[in-house]
C-alpha cells in the first residue's frame, strides 16, 4: 500500500505529480483565503457590506480575484517545470512557455475572475434585494472566492493541456465580448459593424481591444503549444505540423493587430488585418487534411463546412441581406470555435499515442 506524498517534497516538486498538484492547489488557496480574510477585515471593518456595487464583497473578490488569479498562473507555470522535465526524459515534447505566453495566460485569467465575480455578486444581489453582510461575514466570504479562484487557476495552469488552453480561450472571449458589448455608450453599435466596439474612447472600446490583443497572443500561444501533440514521425508530418504551427501564428497576430489598429484611426491596417485572418484561415482549412493526415476525418469536414457558411454569409453581405455585424460576429464565432475544437482534437491525437507510449514501457520492464 503506497503512502501519501509527504509536504516537504510537495513544497520542493509542487508539480511532479496528480496528488503533489491537487496538494499544491489546496495549499496555496489556503493561503488566498487567509489573505484574503485578513485584508477584507480592514477594508470592511464598522460597516454593513452590500453584496454588490462599489465597496461591496463583488468588487472585493473581483480585484482581489484579478491579483491572486495572476500569481496562480506564475505559480503553476513555475510548478509545472518539473513535469516538463520529466517528460522531456520520457522523449515526448512538451513546449516550454514563453515569458509573453505566460503573461497573455495570467492576464486572461485574471479577466475571467474579474468579470465573472462581479457577474456573480450582481446575480445574487438582485436574489437577496437590500440585503448586507457584517464585517466579519464579508470578510469569510471574500475569502472563500480567493481562495476557489486560486485553486481552480494555479490547477489550469500546471495542468496546461491543449482541451485546457481551450476552455480559458472560450471563456476568456465570451467574457471579453460581452463585457464589452455590455458596457457600450451607443446601444445601437451593431447597426454599423463588430469593429464599432473598439471605436471609442470608454472602456468598452478598452476592453474589445484589448480582448482582442490578449486572444491573439493566446493563439500564437495555442500554434507553439497544441501543435507539439502532433505526431511529427516522418518528414512530411514534420513539415505539416511546422506549416500549421505557422498559419496559426499568423492568424494570432493578426486577430492582435485588429486590437492595436481601432478601425477609426487606421482604417487600412484594420480592415487588412481582419481580412488577412479570414484568408490565411480558409487556406489552412482547406490544406489541413493534407497538412495533418493524423487528424479526424470529422473536424477536417467540419472545417470544409464552416468555410462554406462563411462564402455564404460575404454572399448575403454582398446581396445586403445582412449587415455586416452580423456577417463578422457569425464569421468570428465559426473561427474561434475552429481553433478551440482543434486544440481538442490535437489532444485526442496525443492521448493514443501516450497509450501505446505506456504500454510500450511496461512492456520493456
Amino acid at each position: 500500500m503506497s503512502e501519501s506524498t509527504p509536504i516537504s517534497r510537495i513544497f520542493r516538486r509542487p508539480g511532479a505529480t496528480t496528488e503533489s498538484r491537487e496538494s499544491s492547489a489546496l495549499l496555496a488557496g489556503a493561503v488566498a483565503f487567509v489573505l484574503g480574510v485578513i485584508v477584507g477585515l480592514f477594508v470592511f471593518q464598522g460597516r454593513d457590506v452590500p453584496i454588490s456595487g462599489r465597496g461591496s464583497i463583488g468588487d472585493f473578490a473581483a480585484l482581489g480575484g484579478a491579483l491572486v488569479a495572476i500569481a496562480a498562473v506564475l505559480f503553476g507555470c513555475v510548478s509545472r517545470r518539473s513535469q516538463v522535465r520529466r517528460d522531456a526524459a520520457d522523449k515526448r515534447e512538451r513546449p516550454r512557455l514563453r515569458w509573453f505566453d505566460i503573461a497573455a495566460l495570467a492576464l486572461a485569467h485574471a479577466v475571467i475572475a474579474l468579470l465573472g465575480w462581479i457577474g456573480l455578486a450582481s446575480i445574487v444581489s438582485r436574489s437577496f434585494v437590500g440585503a448586507t453582510a457584517y464585517p466579519t461575514s464579508a470578510a469569510v466570504l471574500a475569502g472563500v472566492a480567493l481562495a476557489v479562484t486560486t485553486y481552480l487557476t494555479f490547477l489550469s495552469a500546471v495542468n496546461l493541456t491543449p482541451m485546457t488552453l481551450s476552455l480559458v480561450l472560450a471563456v476568456f472571449l465570451t467574457v471579453g465580448a460581452f463585457a464589452s458589448m455590455l458596457s457600450a455608450t451607443d446601444p445601437f453599435w451593431w447597426k454599423e459593424n463588430l469593429s464599432a466596439l473598439g471605436m471609442t474612447d470608454d472602456i468598452s472600446a478598452m476592453a474589445f481591444n484589448l480582448t482582442l490583443i490578449v486572444a491573439g497572443v493566446m493563439v500564437t500561444t495555442i500554434a507553439h503549444y497544441a501543435t507539439a501533440y502532433l505526431p511529427h514521425s516522418t518528414p512530411a508530418e514534420a513539415r505539416g505540423r511546422s506549416r500549421v504551427r505557422i498559419a496559426l501564428i499568423l492568424i494570432g497576430i493578426l486577430l492582435a493587430c485588429v486590437g492595436i489598429f481601432p478601425v477609426d484611426d487606421f482604417l487600412v491596417a484594420h480592415n487588412t488585418s481582419a481580412t488577412g485572418m479570414v484568408v490565411v484561415y480558409v487556406t489552412l482549412v482547406v490544406t489541413l487534411r493534407r497538412l495533418l493526415p493524423s487528424m479526424p476525418r470529422v473536424f477536417v469536414l467540419l472545417g470544409y463546412t464552416y468555410v462554406g457558411v462563411i462564402v455564404v454569409l460575404a454572399i448575403f453581405f454582398i446581396t445586403g441581406y445582412y449587415n455586416l455585424t452580423a456577417v463578422e460576429l457569425v464569421a468570428a464565432i465559426l473561427i474561434f470555435s475552429w481553433i478551440i475544437v482543434f486544440l481538442r482534437n490535437t489532444g485526442a491525437v496525443e492521448q493514443p499515442r501516450d497509450e501505446s507510449m505506456r504500454q510500450q514501457r511496461a512492456l520493456n520492464n
